[in-house]
C-alpha cells in the first residue's frame, strides 16, 4: 500500500507534511516527501489518502497483563500471579495469554500495535514476559520477542501475598536476600554449563534455571517493579552487583531521584497514574514523573499496566504527562521509539524508517487529546482496524 498526504512523524527527528509511505511484504520500503518517493501503485496495492491527520509508528505498551488478567472473567481469566512460590523464573506469559480478551481488541482500536505481556508482582520473580504484536489469534503468531524480559518485584506486593500465608518473603530484606540468592545459583549454574561444554562432560539440565541464562548473558533484561525510592535503589544496587540489565517499572517515585537514575543508567517505565492511590507505596506517584527523569536524560517511556488503566487509555496517560510538563515531542517519543529502545527491539519497530516492520498507526489530530480518532491501524503492513467501517478488521 501507499499512505500519502497528512504529517508524517516519523521518530527520527524528520516530520515531513504532505509525504509518501510505501509498504510491501509487511514492512516499510520508503518514506519521504511526494516526489522523492514515487506514488506508483501495482495492481493489487492500495492507496490511503490522509489529508490532514497524523501518520506515525504504531503505539507501544511497555508494560501491561492483557489477556493474562483478562477483562470480564473473575478468578477463571485471571492467571497473572502463582501465588503459591514466590520464585518462579520458568513460568512463561506465552502460556497463559489468551488474546480473545477484549483488551486486543480496545488496544487496535487506540493505534497500540505492540504490548509487552507478562506475569504480575506478586512474586520476587514472576517470570517471563513476551513482546507480541496485538491483532492475531494464536499467540505464537504474535511473537515480536519471547522471553523479553524476566519480570522481578520488590516492595509491597511481595510482603502482603506471602506475609499472609506465614512465610517469607514478609520483609523488604528477604525480598532482595531471596532474589540475590535465586542469581547466585542461576550464575553458578550458567558457570557450570559453561565449563561441561568446553570440557564436553556431562551437564543436567535444569529447567528452573535454564531460563535465566538470556538475563545472565544480557540477552533480555530484568522487568523490576519498583515504586518506592528505597526498592528502586535495591533494584539498582542488585542490577549492579550482577551486571545485568534492567528496566525500573512503575518507577512512581522516580521524580525524586531522578539524578540518580540517570547515572545508574537504567530506563524507566512510568504509571499507571491515570488510577487511584490504592496502596501507600504509590501515594507519591503523579503525572510529572515522567517529565522530570525525561528532562534528567533517563529513557523514559509511558504504561498503563492494563488493566489498572486501560489499555486504550495510553495515549491519555502520555497526554497528561506532557500537560505536566513532558515535552511533547518526547510525548510521542515516549509510545514509540523510546518504548522499542527500552525492549530493545528498536531496529524493528518504533520509528518509520525503511526495512522496519510496517506498523503505523494513522490518527485524525493528536492521539492524546481525547477526542482524537484512530483513522486507521497497520500491523504488518495489513489494515486491522478502519474507522469508517468501525470495526478492528
Amino acid at each position: 500500500m501507499y499512505i500519502t498526504g497528512g504529517k508524517i512523524l516519523t521518530m527520527t527527528g524528520e516530520e515531513i507534511e504532505d509525504g509518501v509511505i510505501h509498504v510491501s511484504d509487511g514492512k516499510i520500503r520508503a518514506v519521504g516527501r511526494k516526489g522523492e518517493v514515487p506514488c506508483e501503485p501495482k495492481e493489487g496495492e492500495r492507496v490511503i489518502n490522509v489529508k490532514d491527520g497524523i501518520i506515525m509508528p504504531g503505539i507501544i505498551e511497555p508494560h501491561c497483563h492483557m489477556g493474562i488478567t483478562e477483562e470480564k472473567k473473575a478468578m477463571e481469566g485471571d492467571d497473572c500471579n502463582e501465588t503459591v512460590n514466590p520464585i518462579t523464573p520458568y513460568l512463561r506469559a506465552i502460556d497463559a495469554i489468551n488474546t480473545m480478551d477484549a483488551a486486543f481488541d480496545d488496544a487496535v482500536r487506540a493505534g497500540i500495535t505492540a504490548a509487552m505481556i507478562g506475569p504480575g508482582s506478586s512474586n520476587v520473580v514472576g517470570g517471563q514476559f513476551a513482546l507480541l504484536k496485538t491483532k492475531g489469534r494464536r499467540v505464537d503468531d504474535l511473537i515480536v520477542k519471547a522471553p523479553a524480559a524476566m519480570k522481578i518485584a520488590f516492595g509491597e506486593n511481595p510482603k502482603v501475598n506471602y506475609s499472609g500465608q506465614n512465610k517469607s518473603p514478609s520483609t523488604r530484606m528477604a525480598i532482595a536476600a531471596m532474589l540475590r540468592q535465586e542469581l547466585s545459583e542461576a550464575k553458578e549454574y550458567y558457570e557450570k554449563k559453561k565449563q561441561s561444554q568446553r570440557d564436553k562432560s556431562d551437564f543436567e539440565q535444569d529447567f528452573t534455571k535454564e531460563c535465566w541464562i538470556p538475563v545472565l548473558t544480557g540477552e533480555i533484561p530484568l522487568k523490576a517493579h519498583a515504586h518506592r525510592v528505597d526498592d528502586i535503589f535495591t533494584a539498582i544496587r542488585i542490577a549492579e552487583e550482577f551486571g545485568l540489565r534492567m528496566t525500573l517499572d512503575h518507577c512512581s517515585e522516580g521524580h525524586l531521584i531522578a539524578e540518580e537514575i540517570k547515572k545508574a543508567g537504567f530506563p524507566a517505565i512510568v504509571g499507571p497514574d491515570l488510577a487511584s492511590r490504592s496502596k501507600i507505596e504509590v501515594q507519591n506517584m503523579a503525572f510529572k514523573t515522567a517529565g522530570i527523569l525525561n528532562k534528567a536524560g533517563v529513557i523514559t517511556t509511558i504504561t498503563t499496566d492494563h488493566p489498572v488503566s486501560l489499555i486504550q487509555s495510553l495515549p491519555l496517560c502520555v497526554g497528561l504527562a506532557v500537560k505536566e510538563g513532558l515535552p511533547l515531542a518526547e510525548g510521542y517519543k515516549a509510545m514509540t521509539i523510546y518504548a522499542a529502545t527500552v525492549l530493545g527491539v528498536a531496529d524493528r519497530m518504533g520509528s518509520l524508517e525503511p526495512g522496519k516492520d510496517a506498523d503505523i498507526a494513522i490518527f485524525d489530530g493528536n492521539p492524546m487529546e481525547v477526542f482524537t480518532n484512530t483513522l486507521y491501524t497497520v500491523i504488518d503492513g495489513k489494515i486491522v482496524y478502519d474507522y469508517e467501517k468501525g470495526v478492528a478488521l
